[in-house]
């Protein structure tokens, strides 16, 4: 197999007619992957999926091979495969047409992955509203249990398989693989402290693998293809194909699936362009707890290494574009209050911070700052990033600190514009 750069992998049965349905699925080589797998050992998964250099699509890009790796060989506890699909992140929108176009991919690759990771039981947890999805993936578990791929003794090799598909109730910080145990488990969502990490007591205190959607529906096409035929995508450090979900100010929105280090240049191109032909001003390599980019970064290659170089992060690819006439510190208090309202409260940077850095921008684009407020706004940034409890805080401090570092002159004209209009602030001076 040879892969054309452009030709669609992930996304190659999503415009097939009820694309959903088994009967496509088998039609398009689905469960072949599958039949391949149970013919070897966990041992030569792992090492496969290692080979190929498969990365987290989750935002992290923790090599996927390595992480299979760390749950233990024997099976004096259950072994559990957690699928984190609580797609919450402003700008994210991948997993979910991922679920609602083609389920079967990513339940032949929980077969797979709990196979290599000798695993009986795997957990699917998908945002609480993303109702259909649901229903669609509840569908397609019912289809694979009736026709021999889940449950006791799979296409006869003796293995056997249970999935469950679970709803979440629609908090941000169940994105975070420790809340999502807890809320997996029944409690309130919130982080638990690491070490233990979930490869030794994960969910019900037993050895977990927790993993992105996107990540575990790219398995069956390794197994497939081979490591050598993925690696022919992407670059030498972030192989494979990726799903970049482009929203905004272009002529196309959507899914678009292109190999990793790909550039938001090809990216509009294929998108068709910004709306309208008004120009780009800013714009998002990984949704909103990314450092922002603009109009400089163009050509910044879209994997991990190239937008960790470039000072942003890949996150999940969520491109949001905004064209010139977006105000810089509007966009980012949205943002702001959006991590305020999802903070979980467990500690006190992150559930004051964002609660204070909310409240001084709210008072910025009312019209009520001052120029101190842009210091005062890095300061607490700086009192949060690195010291919340998990990577929320750190995710409500990148636009903000971004933005300023581009775009400060955008907040201090706004503060400008104020004092203009505030007597009192100008007798003050």
């Amino acid at each position: 197999m040879t892969a054309d750069p452009l030709t669609p992998v992930l996304t190659k049965r999503w415009l097939s007619p009820q694309s959903w349905r088994l009967a496509t699925y088998e039609k398009l080589e689905g469960y072949t992957a599958l039949r391949k797998a149970l013919s070897g050992t966990p041992e030569q998964l792992v090492e496969l999926v290692k080979a190929a250099g498969l990365r987290g699509r989750g935002g992290a890009g923790f090599p996927a091979g390595v992480k299979w790796s760390f749950m233990p060989p024997n099976e004096d506890k259950p072994h559990y495969l957690v699928i984190n699909a609580d797609e919450g992140e402003p700008g994210t929108c991948k997993d979910i047409p991922l679920m609602m176009a083609d389920p079967h991919s990513l339940i032949e690759g929980c077969v797979i992955a709990s196979y290599a990771m000798r695993s009986h039981r795997c957990f699917i947890y998908v945002r609480g509203e993303a109702l259909h999805p649901i229903r669609r993936l509840n569908a397609a578990v019912r289809e694979a249990y009736k026709a021999g791929y889940l449950g006791k003794n799979i296409l006869g090799s003796g293995f056997d398989l249970d999935i469950t598909v679970h709803a979440g109730a629609g908090a941000y910080i169940c994105g975070e693989e420790t809340a999502l145990l807890d809320s997996l488990e029944g409690r309130r969502g919130q982080p638990r402290l690491k070490p233990p990490f979930p490869a030794a007591a994960g969910l019900y205190a037993a050895p977990t693998t927790v993993n992105n959607v996107e990540t575990i529906a790219s398995v069956p096409y390794i197994v497939n293809g081979g490591a050598d035929w993925f690696r022919q995508m992407g670059t030498e450090k972030s192989p494979g194909p990726k799903i970049y979900s482009i929203s905004g100010h272009v002529e196309k929105p959507g899914q678009y699936e292109a190999p990793l280090g790909t550039t938001l240049r090809q990216l509009l191109e294929m998108a068709g362009g910004m709306k309208d032909g008004i120009p780009l001003k800013f714009w998002t390599p990984g949704g909103s707890s990314t450092p922002l980019f603009t109009v400089e970064h163009l050509d910044v290659p879209l994997d991990f290494e190239g937008a960790a170089e470039a000072g942003s992060m890949l996150g999940t690819t969520a491109v949001q574009v905004f064209n010139e006439t977006v105000s810089v510190p509007w966009a980012v208090m949205k943002w702001t209050q959006f991590y305020e309202h999802e903070s979980c409260g467990k500690c006190t940077p992150c559930r004051e911070g964002t609660y204070w850095l909310a409240q001084i921008l709210e008072r910025m684009v009312d019209g009520h700052g001052t120029t101190e407020d842009i210091d005062t706004l890095l300061d607490i940034c700086d009192n949060i990033l690195g010291r919340s409890f998990c990577a929320l805080g750190d995710g409500a401090t990148s636009p903000i600190t971004s933005a300023i570092k581009y775009f400060r002159d955008e907040f201090v004209e706004l503060c400008e514009k104020n004092r203009a209009h505030s007597p009192e602030l100008v007798g003050a001076s």
